[in-house]
């Protein structure tokens, strides 16, 4: 289906002008190194800070949906409250993610494989850098690595990467979640960059900057609320494949502000055509 063009030229009721992270362009793959290597940098890329106006979606949530945008604002109160629990969240969470990602797309099997928290106290801290998840190489390899008997049957059909983001405790006022529209660029705004772990080397896509570049993010939302983000679609009929993402600092926000605590619940849905 052609996405709607139109969608994030409509007047938003607020606008905030705020730094995302790009990455420049090298002739290099930017490497980030995800374990200690003492007097070795990091991170090899070159960011690319920009001010970019980012539109508050909030009130307008039926306008965006998986298929135009790559992403959709959906209201989907969990049994889960305080999400301490790890028997929890990877047991009752997973599966209410798992029914939630079902409804939204109408996928035949959905698999819940991984998750990450954010914020003060949690091992992670939400990530200042636009990116998405995964690429051509790593979301096949990651089902070949999560169902190594079922991949090959499994490859020849549609499979989805959709991310599930929720806040935890408390509504996000300090450093929300930019999206940007499916509609607004193109996959010549990948810049595909290696995470080298330990033992392994895995794929994501960082991103080059254009002033064509739509953002949008929901205010104020709620632990009652959930943002699903397309990561890999393999479908090439039109629809959008992928949103890619970043926290920003609203530079609107109160100084006291509570900081931005939330969990990111990773999934693959599988179609049969």
């Amino acid at each position: 289906m052609p996405p709607d063009t139109n969608v994030l030229q409509r007047a938003p009721a607020r606008v905030v002008t705020a730094t995302l992270n790009y990455l420049v362009p090298g002739a290099e793959k930017p490497k980030r190194y995800l374990y200690d290597r003492p007097g070795q940098p990091e991170w090899t890329g070159i960011n690319d800070p920009h001010a970019m106006p980012i539109a508050d979606a909030r009130g307008r949530e039926a306008e965006f949906t998986l298929e135009r945008n790559g992403f959709a604002l959906l209201r989907q109160p969990s049994v889960e409250r305080d999400f301490n629990d790890e028997a929890a969240i990877t047991g009752a969470y997973y599966d209410e993610c798992a029914a939630i990602v079902r409804q939204a797309t109408g996928a035949g099997r959905v698999l819940v494989f991984d998750h990450t928290s954010r914020g003060p106290n949690q091992p992670r801290e939400p990530v200042m850098r636009v990116h998405n998840d995964y690429t051509e190489k790593s979301a096949p390899q990651r089902v070949r690595d999560l169902l190594p008997g079922e991949a090959a049957a499994l490859l020849g059909h549609r499979y989805v990467f959709i991310n599930v983001w929720r806040p935890i405790g408390h509504t996000v006022i300090d450093t929300p979640l930019a999206l940007c529209d499916a509609a607004s660029f193109t996959e010549d705004d990948l810049i595909m960059t290696d995470l080298i772990y330990e033992d392994r080397v895995g794929e994501i896509a960082s991103v080059r900057h254009s002033p064509k570049h739509r953002w949008v993010f929901f205010s104020h939302m709620t632990p009652d609320e959930v943002v699903l983000i397309k990561c890999h679609d393999t479908a090439r009929d039109g629809r959008a494949r992928l949103s890619f993402h970043s926290a920003f600092a609203d530079p609107t926000a109160p100084a006291d502000a509570q900081p931005r605590q939330s969990i990111e619940i990773r999934t693959v849905a599988f179609f049969e055509d």
